[in-house]
């Protein structure tokens, strides 16, 4: 198997794992708090992250393998998160829900259009800094993995 199929599957598995999670979800965990500090976040802000992250970053990636060209060092990640969850503030958590399905769709489908040759491709990443496309792509998922484990001390209380 390529470099590129393992890390679709990996994005594919991981996302069919977070749909389940997300979908089978009642009301009131919807709205279990998970960050407290500076802006307080729901689980559903933590899948609406998901969603304008991974829209971001993917759009990120190809201008770096189109360009070499990442993420300005001035970068806020802050501002840009609080910008984001101002834009999906009215959706619904099925709405994100379709929206983190359609999302991972395409980035399996970038993932899978990539010759082996653009994962060595390097450009600066928000969080990462200087790195390679393939390092950025294994973080679409390590990221969501993160906070799933912030989640789910919330959801086990």
């Amino acid at each position: 198997m390529s470099e590129l199929n393992d890390l679709a599957d990996k994005l594919r598995s991981e996302g069919e794992k977070f749909f389940a999670l997300f979908a089978g979800l009642t009301d009131d965990q919807w709205q279990a708090e998970v960050y407290t500090e500076g802006e307080t976040w729901t689980i559903r802000n933590v899948l609406s992250h998901f969603v304008t992250s991974e829209r971001g970053l993917v759009r990120l990636f190809e201008r770096i393998r189109q360009t070499g060209e990442g993420s300005s060092e001035d970068f806020s990640i802050d501002r840009y998160n609080a910008a984001q969850q101002q834009k999906t503030k009215d959706l619904t958590p099925q709405e994100l829900l379709e929206q983190f399905k359609a999302v991972r769709s395409d980035s399996i489908a970038w993932t899978l259009s990539l010759d082996e040759s653009d994962l060595e491709k390097v450009g600066r990443h928000p969080f990462l800094g200087m790195t390679t496309l393939r390092e950025m792509i294994k973080m679409l998922y390590l990221h969501n993995q993160i906070h799933y484990r912030d989640m789910r001390k919330v959801m086990e209380r």
